[in-house]
């Protein structure tokens, strides 16, 4: 299944969302205190971060940031025949100007030059860094103002690079064999939109193979709202509809936090692999101000399934007080599957980004990895490291989802 450009993938449904359906609407109890921050902190998050679909990605101070090579023989080995291959991505263009760039090695393998283990290999360059950065997380999790949950996640997707192919290649290949925090060295984005024949298979074939329950299906709609006293963050209320086709709240979450991130471009594979150790947080307190706008900007809504992410509000209804502005929405259809210690999403995504006027609609596969969630937040990671579990971990999705 080789690699085919967004703009030449062919969609059933992609133009149209489907009709809203009944759903059963938890109520919403009020939290968390939205006041403006310390300077110091505000300074901190700000060199940290960048925009996606209306949302800050938000980077710890200590965290750590990854890329290298799988699938190699040798480990370190680089292919001869390396090389970057420009491809067409309309999103991508339009914010950097230009075309981004995705490695290729050919179709096969020349005989014997594949790694016989590459998910031991991974699991051996991650785990020191992914015990560092769950205790640092630990000691960061206490708030009075919020709910923080700590998590760990494998997607699925391709990563692009981006600049002089020349100069972007001998980057990558010093990259490669440097044992150093590789966010500075590459510019490079992970891209999450899957083609649907891989999301098909991995639905279809996969879930069935691996024993995976049926969980749930679900539909939400993210507003993503910026506010003025809280300038280095993005509100997003997490919304379901109700019997008589209106918007509810369901949650309200602040941008998750990056701890570690490891991009892993598998060789001789159709998609790469992004390993991502973060912090979710779910506000609690809302004062009256908060909780008034915040309604205003919901209620206000239109569904409107013609424009992109799905919701459209009247003119002057996009922002209360001058404080609260609407600067993206998402419109989300997932199912989700599980067993004991993983759960799959399985997700459909209609973005529209306010601010730059970007859409786009996206196929995404996610895998929670739940048992070593709940060992790198609960455990003793000292007496007790997860690492035969980190190990099985990565072999378990090197066989059944890097396709």
């Amino acid at each position: 299944m080789a690699y085919v450009p967004p703009h030449k993938r062919h969609s059933k449904d992609a133009e149209k969302a489907s009709p809203v359906p009944e759903s059963l609407i938890p109520s919403f109890k009020k939290g968390l205190h939205l006041g403006c921050k310390p300077g110091g902190q505000g300074r901190r998050e700000r060199a940290n971060s960048s925009h996606h679909g209306g949302s800050k990605i938000i980077y710890a101070p200590h965290s750590i940031s990854w890329w290298w090579l799988a699938g190699a023989g040798g480990g370190d080995v680089i292919p001869a025949s390396l090389d970057l291959e420009p491809v067409s991505c309309e999103i991508v263009e339009r914010k950097g100007g230009g075309k981004p760039l995705v490695l290729s090695v050919g179709a096969d393998p020349p005989a014997g030059s594949a790694e016989e283990r590459p998910w031991a290999s991974i699991a051996e360059r991650i785990e020191p860094d992914l015990l560092a950065c769950a205790q640092r997380a630990r000691n960061e999790m206490a708030s009075e103002s919020e709910e923080i949950k700590l998590s760990f996640v494998a997607r699925f997707g391709k990563i692009f690079f981006h600049g002089d192919p020349s100069d972007c290649l001998n980057s990558i290949r010093n990259a490669a064999t440097a044992k150093l925090d590789a966010r500075n060295q590459l510019h490079k984005s992970f891209y999450t939109n899957v083609l649907n024949e891989y999301m098909e298979e991995i639905q279809r074939l996969v879930v069935p193979k691996i024993g995976f329950d049926f969980e749930s299906e679900k539909e939400h709609y993210h507003v993503k709202v910026f506010d003025q006293c809280r300038p280095d963050s993005t509100i997003s209320c997490k919304c379901t509809v109700t019997k008589g086709g209106e918007l509810e709240i369901h949650k309200i979450e602040l941008n998750h936090v990056r701890h570690l991130v490891s991009d892993i471009s598998c060789l001789y594979k159709d998609v790469d692999l992004r390993l991502m150790l973060s912090t979710k947080r779910i506000l609690k307190i809302l004062n009256d101000e908060e909780s008034d706008a915040l309604g205003q900007l919901i209620t206000s809504a239109v569904i409107d399934p013609d424009v992109k992410g799905g919701l459209r509000w009247s003119l002057g209804k996009e922002s209360v007080a001058e404080r609260f502005h609407i600067v993206g929405v998402w419109h989300t259809k997932y199912k989700a599957y599980k067993n004991q210690t993983m759960r799959l999403k399985l997700r459909h995504a209609d973005r529209f980004d306010h601010r730059t006027s970007t859409g786009e609609f996206a196929n995404e596969v996610t895998l929670k990895l739940l048992g070593l969630s709940k060992h790198l937040r609960d455990g003793d990671l000292d007496v007790s490291p997860p690492t035969a579990m980190v190990q099985e971990t990565l072999k378990f999705i090197w066989d059944h989802f890097l396709l």
